[in-house]
């Protein structure tokens, strides 16, 4: 499309308002051993009064990159993935989908302008894929482009479009046609959806009628785009929209059966590996890098190895295994592996399958024991030239006990020491207990972090370290069911598989991404319905998602003031 068609468009669309969202703030936990951003309805304290409904807030959701190239994809069969141009998204809670975080630069709005134009030329070139059973030969230019409004416009919208809007689309068609012809014309609605605010985030408005005061249930169609892009990370299929234009996502039932139908797509084990990729910092393996001299065995290569290794076992427990629960995550004895990685971990190429294939692999339980010791895993928590006990205590305490620790004071030397011939990674970070400007902080995270010290800098295990027999006794404390010494990550493991408080956290940190913010007070009903569920199930991964959708905070919304007509 020639950028006259372009700059018609932007002149058609107006001026615009920006959107002020206000930024998530963590509670930390105090360095003198407070605990801070656990899982909202902990066991402590009474039990709050559940009969009314009272969901949390609903922030406005824009479109992750992920979420925008799964749409584009399934609105259009455009699989060029071209929000991966997009700047990178900020980070909350250890997420990049959380509403607060998520405004629109200027940049990113030149790259969203963009991005439609040259979608929608690609897609306007196939007009009997966007237009099947309409000729504009034969039924006429304006009945073709009411056909192509109505319905592209439902599904990029996720939802049907206002009399108003139908009418504006169709103009803008008529503008298009008349100065370039049909296909410029499609091109400028297309466009026009593509940079809508009711496409690149999720307009919530709930149903016309209160559900309590202050309170509305969200509408069939809202209920619709919250399940997809809960499970899929995209746009309601067929089936969703049909249900919801049907008046069949009222009841939790009727959402749940979608739900569990939704999680044997595969587009739910998509949106499964992106919430682990963050969670897990898997994201980071793509920009990291050893020393050489230090870890011959790394390369250029080994990184995507890695990631698609623990993909893989995170994929196979939760879709596969048939516990699929938080204790065989954190133990089971066993990854997935190709010849490549069995060479890499020293297993020798003994029981491998086809080249490249990624197959189950008995491990030493003595050794391995769930994600806390893949390499991938292990080496993204560590320094280019040594392990760093701070960063997998850390990790422990973050993602595992969703204790949010503060930043270091900025007159602390946050600089790792420097490897020393004959002195142990261990012996070098317990400088930190001596410090009293450091102590407060690195006592709940290095006692943690040194039971990994059989697990060099890129995930190997290890007996000496230095020339010294590797020490990994460890402990934790300032939790509420894990306290005390273990011996090795493997034991840690275990201990933490049995945690209620690893549990709730678990079930926290899919709270956090799948809704899009953090847990407030107005959510403890919430957050104790799916907690209970979730233990029901023996800690399921599949019925946790499931009992996500299940919630007054899923269901419901405070009410808008204009919460009584469409957008």
């Amino acid at each position: 499309m020639d950028r006259s068609r372009g700059r018609h468009l932007r002149a058609a669309r107006g001026p615009g308002g920006s959107l002020g969202l206000a930024i998530v703030v963590a509670a930390a936990a105090a360095c003198s051993g407070g605990r801070g951003g656990g899982a909202a309805g902990g066991a402590e304290g009474e039990a709050p009064r559940c009969a009314e409904i009272r969901p949390g807030a609903s922030p406005l959701r824009r479109m992750t990159r992920f979420e925008y190239n799964n749409t584009i994809r399934d609105l259009l069969g455009d699989d060029s993935a071209p929000a991966d141009a997009f700047v990178v998204e900020e980070e909350a809670l250890g997420f990049n989908n959380q509403a607060a975080a998520l405004g629109v630069t200027q940049l990113l709005a030149e790259q969203l302008m963009k991005a439609s134009e040259a979608i929608a030329a690609r897609a306007a070139k196939d007009l009997g894929k966007l237009l099947p059973g309409c000729d504009p030969a034969v039924q006429g230019p304006e009945a073709c482009a009411a056909e192509l409004i109505e319905r592209l416009g439902k599904r990029a919208f996720r939802r049907p479009l206002a009399p108003a809007e139908s009418e504006r689309l169709a103009r803008l068609f008529a503008f298009g046609n008349d100065e370039h012809g049909f296909s410029t014309g499609v091109e400028l609605v297309i466009q026009a959806m593509l940079q809508s605010p009711h496409f690149l985030y999720r307009v919530e408005h709930g149903m016309p009628d209160p559900a309590g005061e202050g309170v509305v249930a969200l509408s069939d169609h809202e209920i619709a785009s919250r399940l997809s892009y809960l499970l899929w990370s995209s746009m309601p299929d067929d089936a969703l929209f049909a249900a919801a234009d049907a008046g069949e996502l009222r009841s939790a039932e009727q959402i749940a059966a979608q739900a569990r139908r939704m999680l044997e797509d595969p587009r739910a084990r998509a949106a499964v590996a992106n919430f682990h990729a963050q969670w897990l910092q898997l994201s980071n393996i793509d920009t990291l890098t050893k020393d050489p001299a230090v870890y011959p065995g790394f390369h250029a290569g080994l990184p995507a190895l890695l990631r698609a290794e623990t993909e893989a076992f995170l994929d196979h427990v939760v879709f596969e295994d048939g516990a699929g629960d938080v204790a065989t995550l954190l133990t089971a004895p066993y990854s997935l592996m190709n010849a490549e990685l069995r060479a890499f971990y020293g297993l020798g190429a003994s029981g491998a399958g086809a080249p490249g294939e990624l197959s189950v692999v008995p491990l030493d339980p003595a050794q391995r024991a769930g994600f806390l010791t893949h390499a991938s895993v292990l080496a993204v928590l560590a320094k280019p030239d040594q392990s760093s006990p701070v960063h997998r205590g850390k990790f422990v305490r973050e993602r595992l006990l969703c204790q949010i620790l503060p930043p270091p004071p900025p007159d602390v030397d946050i600089q790792p020491p420097p490897v020393r011939e004959g002195i142990p990674t261990r012996r070098q970070f317990e400088r930190h207990a001596e410090d009293p400007g450091c102590a407060g902080c690195h006592r709940l995270m290095d006692p943690i972090g040194f039971g990994f010290e059989r697990y060099d800098g890129i995930g190997l295990y290890r007996e000496v370290d230095q020339g010294v027999p590797v020490d990994a006794s460890g402990e934790i404390v300032a939790s509420r069911d894990v306290d005390g010494p273990f011996d090795g990550a493997v034991e840690l493991a275990h201990r933490l598989a049995e945690s209620d408080e690893v549990r709730q956290c678990v079930a926290t940190q899919w709270f956090r991404f799948g809704y899009g913010r953090a847990e407030q007070a107005e959510d403890e009903c919430s957050m104790r319905q799916i907690q209970a569920a979730f233990a029901e199930s023996g800690y399921n991964i599949k019925a946790l998602l499931v009992a996500l959708t299940q919630t007054d905070a899923f269901r419901y919304r405070r009410a808008a003031p204009d919460a009584g007509g469409a957008p």
